[in-house]
């Protein structure tokens, strides 16, 4: 329910928007933009058409421009920097975080990378620099910089008086980090800890030395994996000689989920999560004619099965009408387990210890739908056309190729993940060309060697 009208409100806001630009009302879309959270207003953005973007990005409140921009999408803060000037687009980013920094730098112009980089001390030029180390996929890439250390030998009063004279701590700090002189991790302190215990007593004598520390070229999905499973809030990050780098804290990790929702849904379709709702039609019809040309290809080999049969069909003409409810069938039984599959291998619940196990599992799951319905399919097929032999080719043809769409369905996405290839983004394609091409030929090839 509060999604609804979290949603609702977010659409009444666009419409009053999109009325402020048509009666090119700056001081009205400046008042609408005032109150508005950095991430909405970029959601907004990305609402308009790219050549109304301009006008309402010139009323954003100048202290929301750098997460404004941090919050957009690729495509659309790449074509907002575009035509910004130097000096703006350094006045914007000058309040970002150094791990917020890296992740706009590089698209930013050389000119003002160079400028911004002159203006940071040495301190923070090697923190931005520790952060655009890694790929940003990993833990590195994810990692704050922000994150609070201690020694293990001072006293719990000693760390309180510390934290009153640094005044804030960082969002979304429920631990601080222990740490020896030459930075590796130690242990971890809870603030309750800090809070709850003698104030006299030192660090080392209540930390907890089980840490959940993420090495900082885990992937991502495994880091939102460990998240979830552990219940975290923020976890350290490091290095190979288990170094403090930084930490993640749980914002990053919904960020990443939410990524990797997108990705799958929109891989499917065979676009990247990246592509502006609004991106010019020339360069969006480029991007899906690749997935077109694919698809299109399938079903020519489709359709190629069907032309070897078509003596078959122009005999016995209820096959072409009965041809497409196996082939569906099949494709709807196959991305099922197909999608089971891909979430099983997202999660790490599939490996080479358990994968023929689940392979036997679909088989099994396969060969029961493809009764039921083989059946319930004959029954139809049997009361429309009054043909026991049609009915027994169509039964027949249906378990086949459901018990082909559970096969494919699991080895599939096992095989494309082995070349490195996304499931998600190929494997519905490829797929279908399976279920068509096998539905087809066991129906028609069935059909030709009985009826015929």
């Amino acid at each position: 329910m509060q999604a609804e009208v979290t949603q609702s409100q977010d659409v009444d806001l666009l419409t009053q928007l999109n009325s402020a630009i048509k009666a090119e009302d700056s001081e009205q879309i400046k008042a609408l933009l005032a109150d508005q959270h950095p991430a909405d207003i970029a959601l907004l953005l990305e609402s308009l058409p790219a050549n109304l973007r301009a006008q309402v990005w010139s009323q954003v409140p100048p202290e929301h421009e750098g997460e404004v921009l941090l919050s957009l999408n690729d495509e659309a803060r790449s074509a907002i920097i575009k035509k910004m000037q130097p000096g703006a687009l350094l006045a914007a980013t000058e309040t970002l975080d150094t791990d917020d920094l890296a992740d706009i730098l590089p698209e930013m112009p050389r000119n003002v990378i160079q400028e911004l980089l002159l203006t940071m001390e040495q301190q923070e030029r090697d923190r931005l620099h520790a952060v655009l180390g890694y790929p940003e996929n990993t833990a590195g890439g994810l990692m704050n910089l922000d994150s609070i250390t201690v020694r293990p030998d001072i006293s719990l009063d000693v760390v309180i008086r510390y934290l009153r004279r640094r005044g804030e701590v960082p969002e979304t700090t429920d631990r601080l980090f222990v740490v020896d002189r030459d930075g590796l991790l130690l242990g971890i302190l809870p603030i309750t800890y800090v809070l709850t215990h003698d104030p006299e007593i030192t660090v080392e004598s209540i930390m907890q030395s089980d840490i959940d520390a993420i090495p900082a070229h885990m992937s991502a999905q495994d880091v939102a994996n460990m998240f979830e499973r552990r219940d975290l809030v923020t976890a350290p990050v490091v290095d190979e000689n288990n170094k403090l780098l930084g930490r993640i804290t749980i914002d990053d990790v919904v960020d990443v989920i939410r990524d990797q929702s997108d990705q799958s849904l929109m891989g499917m379709a065979g676009l990247t999560v990246e592509e502006d709702l609004f991106a010019p039609v020339l360069m969006s019809a480029k991007r899906r004619a690749f997935w077109l040309g694919i698809n299109l290809i399938t079903a020519i080999i489709a359709s190629g099965v069907i032309r070897q049969f078509d003596q078959t069909i122009n005999h016995f003409v209820a096959l072409a009408v009965l041809m497409p409810i196996v082939a569906s069938m099949g494709g709807i039984a196959g991305s099922q387990t197909l999608t089971l599959v891909i979430r099983g291998m997202a999660l790490g619940q599939i490996s080479n210890t358990n994968a023929r196990r689940l392979l036997f599992k679909e088989i099994g799951v396969g060969l029961l739908n493809g009764l039921i319905w083989a059946c319930l399919l004959a029954l139809f097929t049997e009361f429309y056309y009054h043909n026991h032999t049609l009915s027994l080719v169509i039964a027949i043809a249906i378990g086949a190729n459901l018990l082909v769409a559970a096969i494919t369905g699991v080895l599939l996405p096992v095989f494309l993940h082995r070349l490195r290839a996304d499931p998600a983004l190929a494997g519905s394609v490829i797929l279908t060309t399976f279920t068509d091409v096998a539905g087809y030929f066991v129906f028609l090839g069935l059909a030709t060697l009985i009826l015929i």
